[in-house]
């Protein structure tokens, strides 16, 4: 089965990482959740705790789009976390392609076992 991924990939400003991702973890992805959008990875990179990731997952382009105008319109959304993350991007890419379904599992599945051995660590 193939299903469209989105890969954000942001820039924050500089020193802002650590908060943003916090704002992601408490409010932002259990928002996602609760709309009923895939999320299927998210974080800081390794290479660089001002750059991120946010990874989700549609049935199709059409669902995607659907998603989002539910999502953004929300009041949970405007009137939630938007604010904070906005004013922490400098620069945002968006990246959206089919991927089949194991290779989305295998992504989501290697972030979690990274969360596990950095708690180890």
């Amino acid at each position: 089965m193939t299903r469209i991924i989105e890969i954000l990939m942001y820039t924050l400003k500089p020193g802002s990482g650590l908060g943003f991702h916090q704002i992601m973890q408490t409010v932002s992805v259990p928002l996602h959740l609760e709309a009923g959008i895939d999320v299927v990875s998210y974080g800081n990179s390794l290479h660089d705790c001002d750059s991120y990731h946010l990874i989700r997952s549609y049935e199709s382009e059409s669902h995607r789009q659907v998603s989002q105008d539910a999502f953004y319109a929300s009041a949970a959304w405007k009137q939630g976390p938007r604010e904070d993350i906005i004013s922490r991007i400098e620069i945002s890419t968006t990246t959206v392609m089919a991927l089949a379904q194991d290779a989305i599992d295998a992504i989501r599945a290697s972030v979690d076992l990274s969360r596990v051995e950095a708690r180890s660590a």
